[in-house]
């Protein structure tokens, strides 16, 4: 009976969706040129960001070093450019990748606007797990850090993720439908146990612990280092293995849980898989740059704006872009007030606020808010 009642209310759809969505229909051109921009974009800021800083190098002698040419660079510029800025530059592209396709996994998943892993508790988790690490690491933890060696804070933000999201979908779920003010109030909650438990370990954090804590709590890529991608950099590409066969379904769960398992999709295996996709993601992104928020809300608003919402072209564009907002916001914050250094977080907290306020005002009066 739910197919028949998803068609029926499909005829009765008012002529503003019908146009909305004839309009998405057409836009695969545009996506797709979307997508390639997006490819040339990610690249250009990839470069902008190892060839802005002290170091004088230009972007045609970083290509020509790479290229082979040992006398584009001096011995200097290569310890920059390679052991310091490049790490730091893939990482943060790893990481604003993440955070954008978790965002409009749960966007999609969720059936609503405002789902964003910093939003609703989910990096929370994922701190909480990783700060557990970082101050029982050398006592009752130690164990677990011996077995998983550089991926022990990975792997424990992801459980701490994973575990607040499935709290998460089980509190705002009921009978397959997910209210979004209780899902909102759900992750407020879980989010501010999960800071309260983290605070708790701070206090018990030593003087060294407590530095790292504080820069790390507001976002930041300073520490980037090969090992850390060597890390996290696996858990998040494992992920991003399953967005095309998430496309589809989360296209057609639009419809509603009923009307997709009807049209042939085995929705409680796409929970699963995207649940344990997001926390793996965001987990590994928290573990090696700290709470960085509101990258998982912008990202997709901007896209469905531009290329509507067709998960087929919106999750991988989105990748694209996430990586390369979170590359300028980095250049951002070690630039504005150089030689010191801005927290990550506190960039894309400046820009993401008002546009989540802007999404809240143009929302509310059909989410009734």
């Amino acid at each position: 009976m739910a197919l028949p009642q998803a068609m029926e209310r499909g005829r009765h759809l008012p002529m503003a969706d019908i146009r909305a969505n004839r309009q998405a229909g057409d836009r695969t051109r545009l996506a797709l040129l979307a997508i390639a921009l997006l490819v040339a974009g990610s690249v250009l800021s990839m470069l902008f960001s190892v060839t802005t800083g002290a170091s004088d190098a230009s972007i045609l002698d970083v290509i020509s070093n790479m290229a082979g040419s040992e006398t584009a660079l001096s011995t200097r510029d290569r310890i920059i450019i390679f052991d310091i800025r490049l790490p730091r530059a893939i990482l943060g592209f790893l990481i604003g990748a993440s955070l954008a396709v978790s965002g409009t996994v749960m966007q999609g998943l969720f059936r609503n606007p405002l789902a964003d892993p910093g939003l609703v508790g989910v990096s929370s988790g994922a701190s909480l797990g990783a700060v557990t690490i970082i101050v029982l690491g050398s006592g009752l933890a130690a164990p677990l850090a011996a077995l998983l060696g550089i991926y022990t804070l990975p792997a424990a933000a992801f459980a701490g993720g994973l575990v607040t999201t499935l709290l998460l979908y089980r509190i705002a779920t009921r009978h397959g439908q997910t209210s979004v003010a209780t899902m909102l109030l759900a992750g407020i909650a879980l989010g501010a146990l999960a800071l309260a438990l983290t605070g708790l370990l701070i206090t018990m954090a030593n003087d060294q612990q407590l530095r790292d804590l504080t820069f790390w709590s507001m976002g930041s890529l300073a520490g980037a280092t090969w090992t850390k991608i060597a890390a996290a950099g696996p858990i998040i590409l494992l992920s991003f293995t399953a967005l095309p066969f998430m496309a589809r379904g989360l296209n057609a769960i639009t419809l509603g849980e009923a009307a997709a398992f009807h049209m042939g999709v085995p929705v409680q295996r796409l929970k699963n898989v995207a649940i344990v996709g997001v926390a793996a993601a965001t987990g590994a992104s928290v573990a090696v740059s700290g709470g960085i928020g509101f990258v998982g809300i912008v990202v997709p608003h901007m896209l469905r704006m531009a290329i509507g919402p067709d998960h087929r072209f919106l999750l991988p564009a989105a990748a694209l872009l996430g990586g390369s907002l979170l590359i300028f916001a980095d250049v951002l914050a070690r630039t504005l007030v150089a030689p010191a250094e801005l927290p990550i977080g506190i960039i894309t907290a400046a820009v993401g606020g008002p546009f989540f306020l802007w999404i809240l005002l143009r929302q509310r009066s059909r989410l009734a808010l």
